[in-house]
């Protein structure tokens, strides 16, 4: 099983979704970034390492969103792959830089009800669907 960290970055009303490569595994599918925590990683630390690398923005770690465990049974790369994954989502309302995509076929800045529209990565939808809620209850 794979740890993921993955951020939820919100501004303005917005979040900062972005799109997988054409050629990558799920091509052009969205989803939050992040990325695969390191042997002995915080998952914060890894989070922060992900967006500093995928983003060049230097983030600083919000609170646990939402946890869950999401397995692909398609596309596995090879036989040792089982496709399960253990993602740790946190909302990252503050950070330095720019976000510039040096990872990404493109970045969108959305409203979270326009995130239910759009193609994104399975293992993320139960994520956005939560979002969208939690904004609605915050506006309520």
């Amino acid at each position: 099983m794979q740890q993921v960290a993955v951020g939820i970055i919100v501004e303005n009303g917005q979040v900062l979704v972005c799109q997988r490569k054409r050629n990558a595994r799920y091509p052009l599918k969205w989803e939050f970034p992040g990325g695969k925590i390191e042997a002995n990683e915080a998952p914060e630390n890894a989070l922060k390492r992900e967006l500093r690398e995928e983003l060049s923005i230097n983030a600083t770690i919000g609170k646990e969103f939402h946890r869950q465990e999401w397995t692909y049974t398609e596309g596995l790369s090879n036989s040792s792959d089982n496709g399960t994954f253990k993602v740790v989502y946190y909302l990252i309302d503050s950070f330095k830089g720019k976000p510039a995509n040096r990872a990404f076929e493109q970045l969108q800045w959305v409203t979270p009800s326009e995130l239910q529209k759009m193609d994104i990565l399975d293992g993320n939808k139960e994520a956005v669907n939560l979002l969208v809620k939690h904004t609605k209850d915050d506006s309520a």
